[in-house]
């Protein structure tokens, strides 16, 4: 599992990175400046929690905590819904899809306790 979140967390941030460049670059001038702004948060956020699955790499590879994984686990499915959702509102324009942002948020928070609990072991 340390092997995979290192992976995941590696090409989330690359992902990140492309993306960040694209919205600098080539989206620009062809979306409103609040949707660039909801791009920017997007990548932003994902660049984050690339980096705390690296965290959480080290951590798994390092105590047997099960919370380790569901921290692992709950990144990606945060940066799935979160940053996701925001890029899709920016290439469809549809509002309606900011709801799920928030799903993603609290997957982030709960990654983030479970990485605090799970350090315990350490």
């Amino acid at each position: 599992m340390e092997r995979l979140f290192v992976l995941m967390g590696a090409l989330s941030a690359g992902l990140s990175v492309a993306a960040g460049a694209f919205g600098a670059h080539a989206l620009r001038a062809r979306v409103e400046p609040r949707l660039l702004e909801v791009f920017e948060t997007g990548a932003r956020y994902q660049m984050y929690h690339a980096l705390a699955l690296l965290a959480v790499a080290w951590v798994v590879g390092r105590t047997p905590a099960a919370l380790g994984h569901a921290a692992g686990w709950l990144f990606v499915g945060g940066t799935v819904l979160f940053s996701g959702s925001l890029y899709a509102m920016t290439f469809t324009g549809i509002r309606a899809l900011g709801a799920i942002t928030p799903i993603g948020g609290v997957c982030f928070i709960a990654g983030w306790v479970c990485l605090a609990l799970a350090s315990r072991s350490l």
